[in-house]
């Protein structure tokens, strides 16, 4: 088989539209002209497969010659069951001999970690500057310090997420199927804008209870049912060959009840020891380096976000604790049955996943007088938040007020909440804004 073989093989076709997400296509665009390779790291099934396609199909339609776009998944059945170096390096060999010298040749490579040694034939031909390229992982140890510093100054790393509200609800539109989620008594009650049907605000409390993983839409039907069995596979998918094949993890059962505890508990201050406890307290005996291993390589799948805690105001963390976040908040409510339950903590995942996606370093704030949720850091610019399901209360109100109060730099403070009554701006400058619209 031919490099054009493949190149126009059935891995290319689609089943189903594909959804413009600008967040992610406008540095592929900005960057086209560099001739750093460009590297989209993120989960499994977050839509990588997509923008890769998505971007092939726009330089077709911008003139570039078919046989100097070329792009392969490498864990579909047009690649071997075990590609090796060897086979990879005589196809880039094959792709440039057959590409046009008068245009750019664009080589797009999906899943490029199932070519163990990958990065020695990607820098030959990165380095012989006859092609531009681009490819996916779905796991960080193909951007690992040894693999960093072979490829130094070579790559452009474009973290891709889970969709945001704001393209949920753009796929809401395109797909026209979130509606089954819901009666139609319940979709009347909810106030708000709409979006295939459903108000602006229920959208938002299906998108919190089951998440935004692109192939909830490709599903025939749109219920808990559908939506179970995609999170599922995805999960087992990460757990199986991302991590355990990957980092040669043998104790099945410890990973699965490691990563369903951190999930349910998400949003809480944790350390190795803790969860080793929390874990050996349930009947299932472990210790924390074994626990510190399995995050570590739950982390390198992008399956947990962990956000350490920093001091404030001269407050000193001699052994800073951590939370861990799911990139999902399906994936993280599928470890508990979808419960109503914990919603301030699940607020906290979107917003802090929100925070990641739009470039923010982030961190937990502790100060003597309590914490703050997250402090992103943007460059020059900083943001203080807080989330909080509801304000009605006044001992809440001035729990979360509190630390914010005592930060006496003028940086943006929020509090992200579902309650519309206290939307608004305090005394002190800090802005109450709901969830729902600051993710938008």
């Amino acid at each position: 088989m031919t490099s054009q073989d493949i190149a126009d093989s059935p891995n290319t076709l689609r089943e189903t539209p594909l959804v413009a997400r600008p967040l992610y296509e406008q540095p592929l665009w900005e960057t086209i002209e560099s001739p750093s390779i460009k590297v989209l790291t993120g989960i499994r099934r977050c839509g990588k497969s997509s923008l890769l396609t998505m971007f092939k199909d726009a330089l077709l339609a911008r003139g570039v010659f078919p046989k100097n776009v070329f792009y392969l998944r490498l864990d579909s059945f047009d690649a071997p069951l075990e590609p090796n170096i060897a086979w990879l390096d005589e196809l880039l060999r094959s792709v440039v001999d057959e590409a046009d010298s008068s245009q750019p040749l664009y080589v797009l490579l999906d899943e490029i970690q199932e070519v163990k040694g990958w990065e020695r034939p990607l820098r030959r031909l990165h380095e012989s500057g006859r092609a531009r390229i681009y490819i996916t992982g779905s796991n960080a140890i193909m951007l690992s310090s040894d693999l960093a510093s072979y490829l130094s100054g070579r790559y452009v790393e474009i973290p891709v997420y889970p969709l945001s509200f704001k393209e949920y609800r753009d796929f809401a539109n395109a797909f026209g199927k979130l509606s089954d989620t819901l009666s139609e008594e319940q979709a009347s009650r909810a106030p708000g804008g709409r979006s295939n049907g459903l108000p602006h605000r229920t959208l938002f409390d299906v998108y919190l209870r089951y998440g935004g993983m692109p192939g909830l839409f490709t599903a025939s039907s749109f219920t808990e049912e559908t939506v179970t069995r995609e999170l599922s596979a995805i999960r087992d998918t990460v757990l199986l060959n991302d991590v355990a094949k990957r980092f040669g993890v043998r104790d099945i059962d410890l990973l699965e009840k490691l990563l369903r505890y951190v999930y349910s508990t998400s949003g809480n201050l944790f350390s190795a020891n803790k969860v080793s406890g929390a874990l050996t307290s349930m009947g299932r005996k472990t210790n924390p380096e074994t626990v510190d291993n399995y995050l570590h390589a739950l982390k390198h799948a992008f399956a947990l976000y962990e956000c350490e805690q920093v001091g404030l105001k001269g407050k000193t963390i001699l052994q800073p604790q951590k939370k861990y976040f799911a990139p999902d908040m399906g994936l993280r409510n599928l470890a508990c049955g979808f419960s109503a339950q914990n919603i301030g903590f699940q607020l906290e995942g979107v917003v802090y996943i929100e925070l990641l996606r739009r470039g923010y370093t982030v961190s937990v704030g502790t100060l003597t007088t309590g914490e703050i949720d997250f402090i992103g850091q943007r460059n020059s610019e900083r943001l203080y938040i807080q989330v909080c399901e509801t304000l009605l209360d006044s001992a809440t109100r001035a729990r979360e007020l509190a630390p914010l109060n005592a930060i006496e730099d003028s940086f943006p403070k929020f509090i992200l909440t579902r309650d519309e009554s206290a939307v608004g701006t305090t005394e002190t400058g800090v802005k109450i804004s709901l969830v729902s619209d600051w993710l938008l």
